[in-house]
């Protein structure tokens, strides 16, 4: 586990991403249990974060798992196993080997189911009862082990901000798959693989760029639901008749 974090951060590193100073102050040292020496390269670690830090990343891990809540966990517990950033107490339980060996294998079968057309859409109803919940518990382990209040409030706005995009995500693929063809189902999947990361990336460098693109994403995912307000009938049917609270509604599913 800790070579495939290494080569990893070594990816990312060449890449040029890495910890901002204008963000929290970075500094160069070796990881011993993390290994962060690699290649004769010393990866940064975050010697702390401040409120809009731990804000975007609350926001960040809420709103990024109401579409690819199995990536979020793993990203962050490699983020954290690797020193990069100094995860709150209540997130440290990601770092375990066994959570990230857990959510790497999950993000490996999301990855491929949901680029099937309608199978991302099964694959998203059967992952509606854990998504919302999950983010939420997330947004809440920021500040949970140090405020329960803040914990509560940050559990509430993560788990809002994870509902708006799971809505948004199961709304337009279900758009999408009215289309014969599979190759916009499969750009719309590449193009959330790589906004959850941007996401958790934008979050942990410059939180302030993030809180300003988050407002945006959420007017864009407002916006989109209003336009699709079709399929969007269809996505609560579907899971109203998932969950055995009714009948789908009048023309979906």
């Amino acid at each position: 586990m800790q070579d495939i974090i290494q080569h990893i951060v070594q990816w990312l590193h060449g890449m040029g991403i890495h910890p901002n100073a204008d963000t929290a102050a970075a500094v160069g040292h070796a990881v011993g249990q993390a290994g962060a020496t690699v290649g004769g390269a010393v990866a940064p670690v975050v010697a702390k974060m401040d409120m809009p830090s731990l804000m975007a990343l609350a926001a960040a891990l809420g709103w990024a798992s109401g579409f690819r809540l199995y990536a979020v966990v793993f990203l962050t517990g490699a983020m954290g196993y690797a020193g990069w950033i100094p995860l709150p107490t209540g997130l440290h339980i990601l770092e375990h080997p066994a959570v990230m060996a857990a959510s790497g294998f999950m993000l490996l079968v999301e990855f491929f189911a949901d680029k099937v057309p309608w199978l991302d859409s099964v694959w998203d109803t059967l992952n509606s009862v854990i998504r919302i919940p999950g983010g939420a518990l997330l947004a809440a382990g920021v500040f949970g082990a140090d405020s329960g209040t803040m914990g509560l409030v940050a559990g509430l706005l993560g788990g809002s901000l994870a509902a708006t995009s799971f809505a948004t995500k199961a709304t337009t693929r279900a758009a999408i798959n009215t289309s014969p063809e599979p190759f916009s189902n499969w750009l719309a999947s590449l193009f959330e693989d790589g906004l959850a990361v941007g996401v958790m990336w934008l979050a942990t460098q410059y939180p302030v760029t993030f809180g300003i693109a988050l407002a945006v994403m959420l007017v864009v995912s407002v916006l989109l639901l209003f336009m699709l307000f079709k399929f969007l009938k269809m996505v609560i049917g579907k899971l109203r008749a998932f969950f055995g609270s009714g009948k789908p509604i009048a023309g979906g599913a």
